[in-house]
């Protein structure tokens, strides 16, 4: 296994999990630092949204020892947010190599999304790209898949009806809220 994308989101771990796993934008920089200086990752990007956080390492091992390097990113993960007492297996996905490229296509193309096609996901994920580029946490092999990656998301966007009108989670509570009350107006 060389590529590893290990997380958890909105359909696996509850609002507390996510909360105490999540990464404040200003802590990635240093935290992209510590965990590119494991001996098991060679290159790292952090994605921290409201809805999910996510680790897509390049890793620094082979078949035989890709349990070990996978166990040290899930310690690692659980001492930088102070949870070594806490039990987060059950939470995590898992998605190594061909399933990690996987996971991100659907990612950053808004699949894995709360609502479905929602845009704002790649431009988290072109932030996050951003800043591991700044912090020297890639190098050319995730360089190459997030902008493979980026185009593709693109190129999903730009040729399927996914993008065709606004979604957001506010706009679907909106026209929900106007659906289920479409007389509320006409009411005192």
């Amino acid at each position: 296994m060389s590529l590893l994308a290990l997380g958890i989101n909105h359909k696996t771990a509850p609002v507390k999990i996510r909360e105490q796993l999540s990464f404040a934008p200003d802590s990635i920089p240093d935290a992209l630092k510590d965990l590119t200086s494991q001996d098991a990752v060679n290159e790292a990007v952090i994605l921290s949204t409201c809805n999910r956080t996510e680790l897509y390492c390049q890793l620094n091992c082979d078949d035989t020892n890709s349990q070990e390097a996978t166990d040290a990113l899930i310690h690692w993960l659980k001492v930088h947010h102070d949870l070594l007492d806490t039990d987060i297996t059950d939470y995590l996905y898992l998605h190594p190599d061909r399933d990690a490229v996987k996971h991100m296509l659907r990612v950053a193309s808004g699949l894995d999304s709360l609502v479905l096609g929602e845009p704002q996901i790649l431009g988290q994920l072109k932030s996050a790209f951003s800043v591991a580029r700044e912090n020297d946490a890639i190098g050319q092999f995730l360089h190459k898949l997030f902008q493979h990656t980026f185009s593709c998301a693109k190129q999903v966007r730009t040729d399927t009806a996914i993008g065709a009108s606004p979604v957001s989670v506010a706009f679907a509570s909106v026209s929900l809220a106007k659906q289920i009350f479409s007389d509320f107006q006409h009411h005192t």
